[in-house]
This record gives structure tokens, sequence and C-alpha cells, in this order.
């Protein structure tokens, strides 16, 4: 009895295994592993919702958490191309460079809109595999979700029950909001709208929001006065009847041309972060069907 107690009260005294140290390139991806992972994981993200996610500096201290992250969460489809792999490079860390297990893309388990028929850099800022912001889709979140919960189990077995279970409660919920939103935005089916950046294909399939103008005369490059008139003419026929730009883009396009067009601006968070409300996932979505259904009273 007493050699089972002491050999209980070692095993007491032995250190718990540590969480999975998870870099995320931007808050939804970290947002969604912080849901599956719990307590049992340790989540650093290295972008902010009102930054940019194409253009961001491979800085020391990002370097430093991707040289000690076990798992490597990116969105991929080159949105992260200007940074992430020098990022990877410079760590040193082999567990997450591309092609290893430590490495994951969420645009991979999901169907990419947009993809180009030409590649020339002419053409402004466009993805080779197809547009990347697949996260204005929430149920885009189900599949990659369903993927990274796989992925962080085989990575940290101790961890999978735990994965399987907190991955399992957060899709039950998800489907419900998922059905909550979609009730709730009925009256934005078929609307058309402006758009700053096509950053919105996926939020307008799911929706059934219709783009009628883009702003940007090239993806990635900020329009003139000229060209925004130009634009307001030829929408005379089929008017918009709301600009949408993303939290962290410029204001100044958007608003000229829904001043001179007489239709309001929807500032989309567009991922978590992007606005007081939009705190963790659910939150939003809840703050993006909110604004755009508040932007038609």
């Amino acid at each position: 009895m007493k050699i089972l107690l002491l050999l209980l009260a070692s095993l007491l005294a032995l250190p718990a295994q540590a969480a999975l140290k998870i870099f995320a390139t931007v808050p939804e991806w970290g947002a969604l592993a912080k849901e599956i992972g719990g307590d049992r994981a340790e989540v650093f993200v290295a972008t902010s919702g009102l930054q940019d996610p194409h253009h961001i500096q491979a800085r020391p201290a990002l370097i430093a958490r991707a040289r000690a992250a076990g798992l490597l969460v990116a969105t991929g489809a080159e949105l992260e191309i200007g940074w992430l792999p020098l990022v990877q490079r410079e760590s040193g860390n082999a567990l997450i460079q591309a092609g290893q297990p430590g490495y994951f893309e969420a645009a991979r388990h999901v169907a990419l809109r947009e993809l180009p028929t030409r590649l020339d850099r002419a053409d402004g800022d466009v993805h080779a595999g197809g547009n990347p912001h697949i996260q204005t889709d929430p149920r885009n979140f189900l599949l990659v979700g369903a993927a990274l919960a796989a992925r962080m189990a085989e990575l940290s077995p101790a961890d999978a029950a735990t994965y399987r279970a907190n991955w399992q409660a957060f899709a039950a919920r998800w489907r419900a909001a998922i059905a909550r939103w979609e009730s709730q935005a009925a009256p934005l089916r078929g609307l058309p709208i402006a758009v700053q950046h096509k950053a919105f294909p996926y939020l307008e399939d799911w929706l059934g929001l219709k783009t009628v103008t883009v702003l940007e005369p090239k993806p990635g490059v900020e329009p003139s006065v000229a060209h925004l008139g130009k634009l307001l003419a030829q929408a005379a026929d089929n008017p918009p009847r709301l600009v949408l730009r993303a939290a962290y883009q410029s204001p100044q396009a958007a608003e000229w041309f829904a001043r001179a067009a007489r239709v309001p601006v929807v500032v989309v968070p567009f991922t978590v972060g992007g606005s007081e409300r939009a705190r963790d996932l659910f939150g939003l979505f809840d703050d993006t069907v909110g604004r755009l259904l508040a932007a038609l009273q």
C-alpha cells in the first residue's frame, strides 16, 4: 500500500504535458484554433483585425514565436506570401515548414472562388490559386475546423479526445448560428453592392449579394477620383444600394463613392477584432449581418 501511494505521488509530481503551441497568421484561424484547443492550446496570432494581412513585416518577434510553435495555421492561397515564407525560413523550425504536419493551410479545405484565367503582375495583386478571403462565409469554418481538429489531434495525441469534443460542441453551436444568420439576412438576397476591394465573393455567395461595382481599378490599387467618377457614371443604370469595405482598408475611396452615389458605406469587420462587437467568431458574423441589415433602414 505504501509503495502504491509513493507511486501515485510520483506520478502526480510529473509535469503536465505542455499545451500545443499554435502560430496563427490571422485572427479568424487563431479564434478557431482556440475554440478547438481550449486550455490545451496556446495560440498566438500574428496580425490584428485592423491590419492588412497581405502586407505584414516579418519582425523578429514573429520569427521568435514561429520558432517555438508546434503548429502554424495560415490561410494560404498566397494571402501571406509577402511575409510568411520569410518567417518560416528564419525561424529554423522544421516542424512548420510547407509540406510538414506542423503546417496547415485553411484554403486547401474549401472550394476557392475567382480563380484567374491569366497571371500578370500588371493586373494587380491577383492570387494564382483563387480569392483567399474565405473567412467571410461561415460555412467554410465547418470545413476548415474539421480538418484543423484532426491535425491538432495528430500532433498532440494525448489531447485528441479534448480537441474532438471541443470541435463537436463548437460545430453544433456554429450550425445553429448559421441558420439564425441566414434567416436574419433574408432581406439582403439579390441586393446590388459596390465593394472597395474584391474581398467579399464568399460573403456574396452565402448571402446572395450581387457586386455591380468594384472601386479598385486593379486588386490592391487605390482608385483615383477620376476613376471613381467614371464608375459612378457607369453605375447609373444599375446603382448599388450599399458600398462595402473591410475594416482595415483606407476609407477615402468608399466614402467618396458613397457620398456621390447617395448610398451608405458598410464597414465589414472582416475578421475577429475588426470591430468592437467582433470579439470572437460568433460576434464577427453577428456584427457583419447586423451592419448590413442596419444600412438598409
